[in-house]
């Protein structure tokens, strides 16, 4: 998981454990539970991206917020082409492309 830091001194939190949840939580709903981890955060200033991004060993991933949830679909579609861009020699057609064969907008 990449979090993109916009702040000097910004803090992390983490909390809201979630036994079982529907994909979406669509009216707010959850079983609860406690939660116990480690963490290892590793400051990256060499990214340079605005919006969360997170590395599976099968996915990239990009996420976007905005009340709008069509906005928040071509924002992170944009995002996921930059992205597949930055890692490949993919041009940006092509990258849209790959995005249509292979991606999965949840």
């Amino acid at each position: 998981l990449y979090l993109p830091v916009q702040t000097e001194g910004a803090l992390f939190s983490c909390g809201d454990g979630h036994g079982a949840q529907g994909d979406g939580e669509v009216c707010v709903t959850a079983i609860e539970t406690a939660l116990r981890g480690t963490f290892r955060l590793v400051l990256r200033k060499d990214l340079g991206f605005c919006y969360p991004r997170a590395e599976t060993p099968t996915h990239i991933i990009t996420m976007y917020m905005h009340e709008d949830l069509n906005r928040c679909a071509e924002m992170a579609l944009r995002d996921m082409i930059a992205w597949i861009g930055e890692r490949t020699a993919l041009d940006r057609a092509d990258a849209y492309m790959l995005c249509s064969l292979a991606g999965d907008l949840r």
